[in-house]
């Protein structure tokens, strides 16, 4: 999907992992982290945890893979339902990346 440079000048590469229901960061070709999504009916995907290695801290990484993850998800027609803490908050500081759909009830039962 994209492909950046951290601090470290390796390169920063984010895929969709159906297999896994997740989008993952790498670094250098390492897995760095990941965020899990869970699609909801034909119209939403579900992003319910996005983690990042101790060892990738502190290089943006999280953003990175959040935004391309968000991009995806909208390119192929689907809304973005942001359960998880570090997805919110990338949707509150990025007001292009605001058009979400909230969590309810029903969104939270299907992640049990």
């Amino acid at each position: 999907m994209t492909d950046n440079t951290a601090d470290t000048q390796d390169a920063v590469t984010v895929a969709r992992n159906d297999a896994e229901g997740r989008y993952e960061v790498a670094v250098g070709g390492e897995l760095a982290g990941f965020t899990l999504f869970i699609d909801h009916g034909e119209q939403q995907r579900i992003f319910p945890h996005t983690e990042v290695f101790e060892q990738f801290g502190g290089r943006g990484l999280s953003s990175i893979l959040i935004r391309d993850a968000l991009a995806d998800t909208r390119a192929a027609g689907k809304h973005v339902v942001p359960v998880c803490p570090l997805v919110k908050k990338y949707v509150i500081k990025h007001p292009d990346a605001a058009d979400v759909d909230p969590v309810t009830p029903e969104i939270l039962a299907a992640l049990r």
